[in-house]
């Protein structure tokens, strides 16, 4: 049976393929070589994919990936396309979904978004419900470091809190651009902000938002 993972994977590679390995992306100075080899690493190098969390493992990461960076293009496509390897946690089906749904949609956005005459994805209500019960389960974490408070709405009048704190912006769209935004990609996510001017202002420059 296919998954949302399994789908946003393949999407991303064809994506990749599609649009070479230099390419824009949302992702500060990432092209899509980068973001391609960040995937790779991600999924294959666990000894080494901790440095984005653990700083003792930060330079091992940098030289990990600049390894597969410098790998053919091509080849990383392939490794995204084929997935992980059996030892990876990633190989079984329902971590690859729990851990693989959100970054490949992300990353995926990434790149097509940094497009110019980009539109946003129609996706199916099926999806945008798994990403919304994605969103309700990492907002705290990925609104943590938001400068004003911060509510997330659907459409429909279902609520997330992000961060405490006042004063309060509350971001309202669909599930997948609220996903966009809580992960720091404020300014491609199709969304409407209601609150006290500045606030809203200081969110949409925040750095701080994401994982």
């Amino acid at each position: 049976m296919s998954t949302f993972a399994k789908r946003e994977r393949l999407l991303l590679a064809d994506l990749l393929e599609t649009a070479g390995p230099e390419a824009a992306t949302l992702c500060d100075g990432w092209r899509t070589r980068d973001l391609a080899a960040h995937v790779v690493v991600r999924e294959r190098r666990p000894d080494a994919a901790g440095g984005t969390l653990i700083k003792q493992l930060a330079s091992r990461l940098d030289r990990v990936t600049q390894e597969y960076t410098g790998k053919p293009y091509e080849e990383l496509i392939q490794l995204i396309r084929t997935g992980p390897p059996r030892f990876s946690p990633f190989s079984l089906k329902q971590v690859d979904e729990a851990a693989n749904t959100v970054e490949f949609y992300v990353h995926t956005e990434d790149i097509r978004r940094a497009q110019p005459d980009w539109a946003p994805r129609e996706l199916d209500p099926v999806f945008q419900d798994a990403l919304w019960s994605r969103l309700e389960r990492t907002a705290r974490l990925t609104g943590r470091g938001a400068p004003t408070g911060l509510v997330l709405r659907r459409p429909d009048g279902q609520t997330a809190v992000a961060h405490r704190g006042t004063p309060v912006v509350t971001v309202t769209g669909e599930p997948s651009e609220l996903l966009l935004f809580a992960f720091g990609r404020q300014s491609a996510a199709v969304v409407e902000l209601d609150g006290d001017k500045e606030a809203i202002a200081r969110l949409h420059e925040s750095k701080q938002l994401g994982i």
